[in-house]
């Protein structure tokens, strides 16, 4: 398994989708499942829906993740052709000075750019240790005029991303672009591919969805789940690494350490939202994976959250968990994950999500 998520993944990274603007994304996913026995149907938002049938007294399930990615949108074009960017979800600031990016105009048309760094030579003191506002940035495409950046395709508007990257590390690891949520897509798709080898009856009905806008303010999940009005939904997301210097005081996940699941979380910072799992569902993880022999981390973290944080708000409730992989330098442009967790996130969603289509109840009182 390590290996098809190995080329899974890495074709899922080197394909832009800023957050509004997934469409690529979304079609390479829909060919890649187009082997599956999938009812297939896209929303009006973007989010791309493929449910496979089960057993009828079981609950249904939506297992999601997001498919979009965080970035810049161009806003304004200099005369001499320097391109101004507005960004689009948590972008670091301190980590875009010298980064690539590329403009999103069309397949086989794109534009790549350099996100101006001042130069060494001619940066006082008192500059050297200051962080540049992203506002104050400017996007070096090689074009001498705004006409020449316009003939290429650059308008206000125009999707900006870092430029795609995808970089082996060592047997096991994969740093690049846009792991956040790419490496839950494709979670999602090998999920996808082991529950349909079951028969009807070991399996409940499974809603896969692969969700847009989630670094524009958690909007396309919702969405889904409002249409599909699922009774279990499971979001496949990343868990905050704690075994770098700067991050022992997060937690205690461990890359390579297992799949996670997260038992709080919480926005405080501009949404004040999060989720606290259904108890049902931590119960089922923690017997599936002892089961399935899967090391399983647990973690609950505030500064970030997820889209069950709304999904579980849908109709009269959803009972929602975040299950996770372990992932190391969030929303940069060099992201860093664990194959091993990976293979071992999808045997334990998948060994979990059949596990409902026996006597499983969502009844909170008999959850011991």
């Amino acid at each position: 398994m390590i290996d098809s998520l190995r080329q899974s993944l890495e074709a899922l990274m080197l394909i832009p989708g800023l957050a509004g603007h997934e469409d690529r994304v979304r079609r390479h996913i829909t060919g890649q499942l187009a082997h599956l026995p999938l009812q297939v149907s896209v929303d009006m938002l973007g989010n791309l829906i493929c449910t496979l049938p089960g057993a009828d007294t079981a609950p249904s399930v939506m297992l999601f993740t997001h498919m979009d990615s965080l970035g810049f949108v161009t806003r304004k074009i200099e005369a001499n052709g320097l391109i101004r960017i507005e960004r689009l979800g948590g972008i670091p600031e301190k980590a875009l000075p010298a980064q690539l990016v590329t403009f999103c105009v069309g397949e086989g048309r794109d534009v790549h750019g350099i996100i101006a760094n001042k130069s060494h030579h001619a940066t006082p003191a008192d500059e050297k240790y200051k962080v540049t506002p992203y506002a104050d940035l400017f996007i070096d495409i090689g074009a001498e005029s705004a006409g020449a950046v316009e003939a290429l395709g650059i308008r206000i508007g125009t999707p900006v991303v870092y430029t795609p990257r995808v970089v082996h590390l060592n047997e096991h690891r994969v740093a690049g672009t846009w792991i956040d949520d790419r490496a839950g897509c494709a979670v999602v798709m090998a999920a996808a591919a082991a529950l349909a080898e079951l028969p009807v009856a070991q399996r409940p009905t499974v809603h896969f969805v692969f969700a847009v806008l989630e670094e524009f303010n958690l909007r396309g999940a919702m969405v889904a789940a409002q249409g599909l009005r699922p009774d279990v939904a499971i979001q496949i997301d990343l868990a905050l690494n704690s075994d770098t210097p700067d991050m022992t005081s997060r937690g205690e996940v461990v890359l390579g350490g297992g799949p996670a699941m997260a038992l709080y979380s919480f926005h405080g910072r501009g949404t004040l939202n999060g989720t606290i799992p259904h108890p049902a569902l931590p119960k089922l993880m923690d017997e599936t994976a002892a089961a399935e022999g899967i090391p399983l981390q647990r973690t609950a973290h505030t500064g970030a959250l997820t889209d069950s944080s709304y999904v579980q708000l849908v109709g009269t409730g959803v009972a929602c968990i975040d299950m996770c992989f372990p992932c190391r330098y969030t929303h940069t442009s060099l992201e860093l994950c664990d194959l091993r967790d990976l293979s071992q996130l999808t045997r334990l969603v998948s060994a979990a999500i059949a596990r409902m289509a026996g006597d499983f109840s969502l009844d909170r009182d008999l959850v011991t």
